[in-house]
């Protein structure tokens, strides 16, 4: 392959890392705390639980389906603007959420916090490839981490609102903070120079930028997109029904005893779950960096659809429950780093944020599942069914990305390199 003349990158991008990673942790609320407040929405308004997880799947919807729209305005208006954008609508959401008197207010507010959440999560994963294409794999692993483990300061005082002040009151208050976190980080965001990049030398990464059109015109594109949806349908499932499939399982407000303090089982388990999706998330990434993505997503596949059969098998035991969903979040959260490093390295940085934001649709296709996992429930009367067709999935997946993704991205790899070569030497032999 053809290597681009570079200068050595500059120690101003670390400092963009840790901007991008400010904004991830403030925008993770609307996700991953939205589990605690379902309970009590039910309690308060009389509403199903079917219809108010409805809005998760709205918000999800949202925030995955606009991204590739995001992606053109990051590449016009550059990252500062876009986070400043995300940051307000961020905020807005749970203020609206709390004055939401209606499902279909529910919903608005979901839409809001959508586009909110997806302007500030497409620039700076966006961000993040662009600055480490030669660390692609830990870079945008550790920018995902601040969004996979970005609760895990908030979940017991947010938790403890809820309690004491009511939910509302809750979102209120959380939603003038986080909006004004990612105002605040916001400000310190800027785009890299040419200059100011290096390839890795260790994984296979195209040296050709594909635009949006000839990207989709690949197969490795759709093999990548159907993978993506295969395992993040059942990490995104456990997110939203974290705290109902504890319910059902009987382990919701049975304490475990940590010989220093006692805590019951549910938020013990998605404090733990915060912290290992967002270890996962730099992890594999960097694992990826050294051994490459194919082989690290058969590992972390493999492990979740694992670690979902068990919870399913041994979940009614608190401590099985808790340890479990640790291990279905520690291989889940790795998919938001390995393919976004995928896809760059397969289609090149000038246009990831558009080609990234497609296929990052995935996990809106996925939300559509959500609702479907209650009515599966409710249909068998337990939740090993719904549990075991998204390990299925996550299997498929894991075997699909070792036997097709990998020769498919070897063979794609070798004729830009073929394509490049060629051109150098019709260049060599045309006369000065």
């Amino acid at each position: 392959m053809v290597e681009a003349a570079v200068k050595a990158p500059a120690t101003n991008r670390w400092l963009q890392l840790v901007a991008g990673i400010v904004c991830m942790v403030a925008a993770a609320n609307i996700q991953y705390s939205w589990t605690l407040f379902v309970p009590e929405i039910v309690s308060t308004r009389g509403w199903t639980r079917a219809s108010v997880q409805v809005a998760f799947t709205v918000f999800v919807v949202v925030q995955t389906w606009l991204t590739p729209i995001e992606g053109y305005f990051i590449d016009k208006y550059g990252p500062r603007v876009m986070v400043l954008v995300g940051g307000v609508f961020t905020g807005l959401s749970w203020v609206l959420n709390s004055y939401a008197e209606s499902l279909t207010a529910l919903y608005v507010a979901a839409a809001v916090g959508g586009i909110g959440v997806g302007c500030v999560y497409a620039t700076c994963v966006n961000a993040a490839l662009k600055w480490f294409p030669d660390r692609r794999g830990l870079a945008v692993g550790l920018t995902a981490a601040g969004y996979g483990s970005g609760t895990v300061l908030t979940i017991l005082p947010i938790a403890a609102m809820i309690k004491t002040s009511g939910y509302q009151e809750t979102f209120f208050t959380f939603g003038l903070i986080q909006g004004a976190v990612i105002l605040l980080a916001a400000g310190f965001l800027r785009a890299p120079s040419k200059t100011e990049v290096v390839y890795s030398s260790t994984v296979a990464q195209s040296r050709r930028d594909y635009t949006l059109g000839e990207a989709l015109r690949t197969p490795v594109f759709w093999i990548m997109l159907t993978l993506f949806i295969l395992t993040v349908s059942g990490g995104l499932m456990a997110v939203a029904q974290l705290g109902v499939i504890a319910e059902d399982l009987g382990v919701k407000h049975i304490n475990v005893d940590l010989y220093f303090f006692a805590m019951a089982a549910l938020p013990f388990a998605l404090m733990l779950d915060r912290i290992l999706n967002g270890f996962s998330r730099p992890f594999f990434g960097w694992i990826s960096d050294h051994i490459g993505r194919e082989k690290t997503m058969f590992f972390a596949f493999a492990m979740e659809g694992i670690g979902i059969v068990a919870l399913g098998t041994f979940g009614h035991n608190p401590w099985a429950f808790i340890i479990l969903s640790g291990v279905v979040f520690l291989a889940w959260g790795e998919v938001y780093s390995l393919f976004s490093a995928t896809a760059a390295d397969t289609f090149g940085s000038k246009h990831i944020g558009k080609i990234y934001g497609m296929l990052y649709t995935a996990k809106g296709f996925a939300a559509l599942l959500v609702p479907l996992a209650n009515i599966l429930m409710e249909a068998t009367g337990t939740w090993t069914t719904v549990l075991y067709t998204v390990a299925a999935m996550d299997l498929t997946a894991a075997f699909g990305a070792l036997f097709v993704l990998r020769p498919m991205l070897a063979r794609h790899h070798r004729l830009n390199a073929e394509a490049a070569a060629a051109a150098a030497s019709t260049t060599r032999e045309v006369p000065a």
